[in-house]
């Protein structure tokens, strides 16, 4: 089976594309160190697959954070620091897992790819 990790951003941010790509690079790494290491070892060796996705908001991204860590999904919530383009504290992004396909999937399936 396969594994993948998933990257969730809020679009109502209008993230310019260099912050968007740090913010999911921040979100990716610190969930990875979360994760179980037989997981992140696979997903490794399978190509560390990432999609990025789409949420509308902060409340969205929470509520899929929230449906993810119940499910037992390793999660990440990422807070801006503030140095350039938003306010500090501004939550930006959530990454889930890695883990399966198949129980990501069953959290974050419909939402669109960015």
């Amino acid at each position: 089976m396969e594994n993948k990790q998933v990257i969730l951003v809020r679009q109502d941010l209008k993230l310019p594309k260099g912050k968007m790509a740090a913010q999911v690079a921040h979100a990716s790494v610190e969930a990875v160190l979360k994760s179980d290491k037989h997981k992140v070892s696979e997903w490794r060796q399978l190509g560390s697959k990432k999609v990025v996705l789409k949420v509308s908001d902060e409340k969205e991204l929470y509520c899929y954070n929230q449906i993810a860590k119940d499910n037992g999904l390793k999660t990440s919530v990422i807070t801006d620091a503030g140095k350039t383009v938003i306010a500090p504290g501004t939550v930006t992004c959530c990454a889930i897992g890695p883990d399966s396909e198949e129980r990501i999937d069953a959290v974050t399936g419909k939402l669109p790819m960015i």
